[in-house]
C-alpha cells in the first residue's frame, strides 16, 4: 500500500477585528538573550502620551527569519513600484513621555 503524503497546508483564521489591523508609525525593538520584543506604537503629533497597539515576541531565530522575509518583500515592492523614499529621521525624546532619568 503506498504511503500517503502529509498535508503541508496550514489553515490560518483571521477574525474581522484582526483583519482591520492597527496603524503604527513607530516600532520599538528590544531584546534579551532569549527573545526579541517589537512594540508597535501610533504616535500622534502634539500628544504627550501614546499606547502600544501591538506587541510581538520572537525567538532570535524567528526574528532573523522575519527580517529576511521583510527584506525580500521590500525588494519585490521596490522592483514593482520604485524605490521607497526614506523620511528624514524623527527625533523622539528618549523617555517616550515617561519620567526623566537623573544621575
Amino acid at each position: 500500500m503506498p504511503e500517503q503524503q502529509p498535508n503541508n497546508q496550514l489553515n490560518i483564521e483571521l477574525s474581522e477585528d484582526m483583519a482591520e489591523g492597527e496603524y503604527a508609525n513607530l516600532a520599538i525593538i528590544t531584546h534579551s538573550h532569549a527573545e526579541f520584543v517589537i512594540d508597535f506604537v501610533n504616535v500622534m503629533p502634539g500628544t504627550p502620551k501614546s499606547k502600544v497597539k501591538s506587541r510581538i515576541i520572537f525567538t532570535p531565530q524567528h526574528a532573523k527569519r522575519f527580517m529576511k522575509a521583510l527584506t525580500e518583500n521590500i525588494a519585490r515592492f521596490e522592483a514593482s513600484n520604485g524605490k521607497i523614499q526614506e523620511l528624514e529621521e524623527v527625533q523622539l525624546p528618549l523617555n517616550f513621555g515617561g519620567p526623566t532619568a537623573q544621575a
